[in-house]
């Protein structure tokens, strides 16, 4: 059989917080332009990411699809980790 294209979204975030097991949380942001002042205004969304190795550290830029539900907040996985955090 032919692959069939993979659905849903793949978002770019930075992670903020990896403490529950094989979880992460990716904060997106974005720029929308205010309808009335035409003014961009930042904004942000917090999405749980299924991290199946435990691999992703606090400040890495990762990338995430969207897959099924895999708990009541969880519908994201990780595909890969663009940017590593630096140590300090």
């Amino acid at each position: 059989m032919a692959e069939q294209e993979s659905k849903g979204r793949t978002l770019s975030g930075r992670v903020v917080s990896n403490k529950m097991d094989k979880t992460i949380t990716v904060m997106i942001e974005r720029q929308v332009k205010h309808p009335i002042y035409g003014k961009y205004q930042k904004r942000s969304t917090k999405l749980h990411a299924h991290d199946a190795n435990n691999e992703c550290q606090i400040g890495d830029l990762v990338t995430i699809k969207e897959v099924r539900p895999l708990s009541k907040t969880k519908a994201f996985s990780l595909v890969s980790i663009d940017e590593r955090a630096t140590q300090v």
